[in-house]
């Protein structure tokens, strides 16, 4: 028996998610849904607290988008625990099946013929807090007032870089290349590959270009001037950094853990995103 842990996207994947919860008790395993969902999804006899839901759990799956992959690994991450990615919706760039394909995958991956592919996290800490976030994607900094900018101080392991003024700076995973990096013309980087891309978000500076830092270098950024900024983590916002607050990134302690059977492709899901033809 399995313990597996069901993350849903209440609005797009609550049939999905009774479907799929009812069959995986058939099959004897034990499922867990975390306990804010439960009763939206009409699965509340199986909810459960969000710090205990990936305790010795096998596997988490993720039903929705990549918004919903993203918490998915959030909730997990810590403990090793794979998450399968179920697209319900637009292609992403993190889900792996379509829903049609869900139990047959499960199948499969409860006979161990699937793999485990290894994503690079961010660890990131406000200096005034105890408490770290992981970030599959990214960490941003971003303006609070529209028509003003953020000024964000940069230093890269404990060394003054520069002073960035922008409506918001990204660090970013290989991961979140395709993410917010992506619109601020950031560079596209292999999900596979390990850096801390750092990427200003429409700079008012002449200085606009985008860094890609090796994974063992951490970046301090402190808010400046007279503005606050606001902090958000893979689509979380987190709160206002006044001016005199910093953020610490590292990259996570932990990889994300995603469950592939061999079937995606990074390069041909990109082509396919931005309509790119074969010559």
């Amino acid at each position: 028996m399995a313990s597996v842990v069901v993350v849903a996207h209440p609005a797009k994947a609550t049939g999905v998610a009774q479907d799929i919860v009812r069959w995986l008790q058939e099959q004897g395993h034990e499922v867990r849904v975390p306990e804010d969902d439960a009763a939206t999804l009409g699965l509340a006899e199986w909810g459960r607290p969000e710090e205990k839901l990936a305790d010795g759990a096998d596997l988490a799956v993720s039903l929705g988008g990549d918004g919903t992959m993203l918490r998915a690994v959030d909730l997990v991450c810590g403990a090793g625990v794979p998450v399968l990615g179920v697209n319900i919706g637009h292609l992403g760039y993190l889900t792996e099946v379509d829903p049609h394909d869900l139990r047959s995958a499960l199948s499969r991956f409860f006979a161990g013929e699937h793999d485990i592919e290894a994503r690079m996290t961010l660890e990131v800490a406000i200096e005034s807090s105890l408490t770290p976030h992981t970030a599959l994607n990214e960490a941003v900094l971003e303006k609070t007032v529209s028509g003003h900018t953020v000024r964000v101080a940069a230093s890269i392991d404990g060394r003054p870089f520069i002073s960035y003024a922008a409506d918001g700076l990204i660090v970013a995973t290989p991961t979140g290349s395709t993410a917010y990096n992506l619109s601020a013309r950031g560079p596209i980087v292999s999900p596979r590959h390990r850096a801390i891309l750092l990427t200003p978000a429409s700079p008012h500076m002449l200085f606009d270009r985008a860094l890609v830092l090796d994974p063992v270098e951490s970046i301090r950024l402190e808010v400046i001037g007279d503005r606050p900024a606001s902090l958000v983590v893979d689509g979380r916002s987190l709160g206002t950094l006044e001016p005199g607050d910093a953020l610490r990134c590292t990259a996570g302690a932990a990889d994300a853990r995603l469950v592939t059977f061999g079937g995606r492709d990074f390069h041909g899901i990109l082509k396919s995103k931005f309509g790119l033809a074969d010559r």
